[in-house]
């Protein structure tokens, strides 16, 4: 609706010419912590981050982010690739392979995908491969090489680096945010370390 607006959808707080926004419902804590610390000092900020309990200088919200297959009206071939693509979530999928299995050359096929999806068919491709690891590691106790094979990924540092620039965080923390078994079985470690200790 709105072409001029450079819309930061990973941005927690964005700051032009004195117009502040920030992302989720709750990241107006955020940007309260942001505000104290532009207009008074950081020790303040951070003694109100500690006295709220707000962790400081959260700057994404990409960790949050829910792919919904970003489909509108329009553009049945980028539909057809895109339910293909969620329905083949473990293959080793490329844009060429895709571009021949959809009669479509790759330059045609790019910009057929930008503007019926907003993206590139290779970003649509990586946030659906990365939508699903997610949702593996937040709900099984598989490991970081499981999970990359059931999502098509076969370089461990190729996927580490791409976890991390879409979501915002490593594979372990993530995996520790949201998935409380791990959260329970790393707290249970570390009190049988302590136990030795003392």
């Amino acid at each position: 609706m709105f072409p001029m607006v450079n819309l930061q959808a990973d941005k927690l707080i964005t700051d032009e010419n004195g117009l502040y926004t920030n992302g989720g419902a709750y990241s107006f804590l955020d940007l309260l912590l942001y505000l104290i610390e532009k207009y008074y000092n950081r020790q303040t900020a951070i003694l109100c981050s500690k006295i709220f309990q707000i962790e400081m200088d959260r700057q994404t919200q990409a960790a949050f982010s829910i792919l919904k297959g970003q489909k509108f009206d329009g553009d049945e071939l980028v539909k057809q690739a895109q339910n293909y693509i969620e329905a083949n979530v473990s293959e080793k999928l490329t844009v060429e392979s895709l571009g021949v299995m959809f009669a479509v050359g790759r330059r045609h096929f790019d910009r057929r995908f930008i503007k019926a999806a907003g993206n590139l068919p290779a970003e649509y491709l990586q946030r659906v491969k990365i939508e699903a690891a997610k949702r593996l590691f937040e709900t099984t106790q598989k490991t970081i090489n499981e999970v990359m094979y059931e999502v098509g990924y076969t370089d461990t540092n190729a996927f580490r680096n791409l976890f991390r620039k879409i979501t915002g965080l490593s594979l372990i923390a993530h995996k520790h945010k949201y998935n409380g078994e791990a959260l329970i079985q790393t707290t249970s470690r570390s009190s049988v370390r302590k136990k030795k200790i003392t």
